[in-house]
């Protein structure tokens, strides 16, 4: 879940969650539920709330020579390079703040009526959708391709054309409160045995403070299942996801499933822990742990809490892999003026000044080399970086639609005890075959 939230008192909300470790059969909060399509930028957005629906109005094009499309928090950098762009051009330009989760929809239904931009500010896995619909042109890099982090750049690569200029790279990973848990844990099921213990002993509420809600969350999760050995689709020789290659129901998979249940039973996780509740389990000191991601460094940070972010320890004998997003700037194939927007994007958003102005404003490890290299002298963006470095882009293949829904349910009833595991699982991935299959 991608959001900066208040550091706000929830004691009564996290003794609740306390008291039913060990499973529960009541309905879970609606707060902060995993996402069925997760995108992966500020609202979690990404990965953990569905993606907002359109704006209740349309959306009408600013009347100006360069249109672009970003969200508040990277609007005033964009805006102050997009001024002296326009004054050396004599081109007026106008930036545009959309929520995030509404940036995608309404270029698709917006643009081919002349009212959409000529740029946007996109996640990287929004494009199976994006060039399915004809709604981004294919971008030319050139030598700014090599100013980026590989994987950024294979991101924004869809069926072998890339179609954004990526500008930061994020993941989640382990947070540690280094008060509670002085040493990194040696496994993960060492490292929920030592949460309980210490919730056993009163100096914690949570053992881990993983997010769950109401539909699941398969993008916390996956590195934890990629740690038996299963991810959500194969690759090909070549890197890309094999939509034929449906993997959450493989041995590992069911594996996974099984740990799911068992861990639950054993009060180690709880299916109604959302993700305002989690947060504010460690953001106040009572979890010593946490999955999550950039997003919540501000909440953590007030909360005063010390902590190292480092690798989420693996579960299943193989190193876990988390899923990888990257933001970047994307071209409608309805702009304007296309070879404007493509020097605005390449040469002027592009350039390391641009990287540093973006990640002082966002705090998101830049994908651009070069920054990246300054800023990770912050051990907290090296400890992102140094994990992320092990994980997958999340997939951009339209197929991955078909996966959030009916496996985030999935775990979710695995972790009530609502059915034999193995089944669940075997029962979604059936689901998200035909799903694949009819679409």
């Amino acid at each position: 879940m991608r959001r900066r939230i208040p550091v706000v008192a929830m004691v009564a909300g996290l003794a609740l969650v306390a008291t039913a470790c060990g499973g529960s059969d009541a309905a879970p909060a609606d707060e902060g539920s995993a996402a069925a399509e997760p995108t992966t930028d500020e609202s979690a957005e990404a990965a953990a709330e569905p993606s907002a629906e359109g704006s209740e109005a349309p959306v009408e094009r600013a009347d100006a020579d360069l249109v672009i499309w970003t969200d508040e928090t990277r609007a005033p950098v964009v805006q102050e390079i997009g001024d002296a762009f326009g004054a050396e051009n004599d081109l007026t330009v106008a930036v545009q703040q959309l929520d995030f989760g509404t940036i995608r929809e309404n270029l698709i239904s917006r643009g081919p009526v002349g009212e959409g931009p000529d740029i946007i500010i996109g996640a990287h896995d929004w494009l199976g959708q994006l060039v399915t619909n004809g709604a981004v042109a294919p971008l030319e890099l050139g030598e700014t391709a090599s100013t980026f982090q590989p994987v950024a750049v294979e991101a924004m690569t869809y069926e072998g054309t890339t179609y954004g200029l990526p500008y930061a790279v994020e993941n989640i990973a382990l947070f540690r409160n280094t008060d509670l848990a002085p040493a990194a844990p040696a496994d993960f099921e060492s490292m929920l045995a030592e949460g309980k213990a210490l919730v056993d002993a009163g100096q914690a509420d949570v053992p881990l403070a993983l997010q769950v809600g109401d539909a699941g969350d398969v993008f916390h999760f996956y590195p934890v299942q990629t740690s038996f050995g299963s991810q959500v689709f194969g690759q090909n020789p070549d890197g890309s996801y094999n939509p034929d290659d449906l993997q959450i129901d493989n041995e590992g998979g069911l594996a996974f499933a099984a740990k799911l249940a068992e861990w639950t039973e054993a009060g180690y996780l709880n299916p109604d822990l959302t993700f305002d509740l989690a947060t504010e389990a460690f953001a106040t000191g009572r979890a010593p742990y946490a999955i999550t991601g950039p997003w919540n460094l501000e909440a953590f940070t007030d909360g005063g809490v010390n902590f190292s972010v480092e690798a989420i320890p693996s579960a299943g004998g193989q190193p876990s892999q988390p899923f990888v997003g990257v933001q970047g700037f994307m071209v409608s194939a309805y702009a304007e003026n296309p070879i404007v927007a493509n020097d605005f994007v390449v040469n002027y958003l592009g350039t390391e000044d641009t990287a540093r102005a973006l990640y002082e404003g966002g705090q998101r490890p830049p994908a651009n080399t070069a920054v990246y290299e300054e800023v990770s002298a912050d051990p907290v963006i090296a400890g992102f970086g140094a994990y992320g470095a092990s994980g997958q882009p999340l997939p951009n293949i339209p197929a991955m639609d078909s996966v959030w829904g009916d496996y985030g349910n999935a775990q979710r009833d695995i972790m009530l005890g609502a059915g034999d595991p193995a089944t669940l699982v075997t029962d979604a991935a059936t689901k998200i075959r035909e799903a694949i299959a009819g679409s």
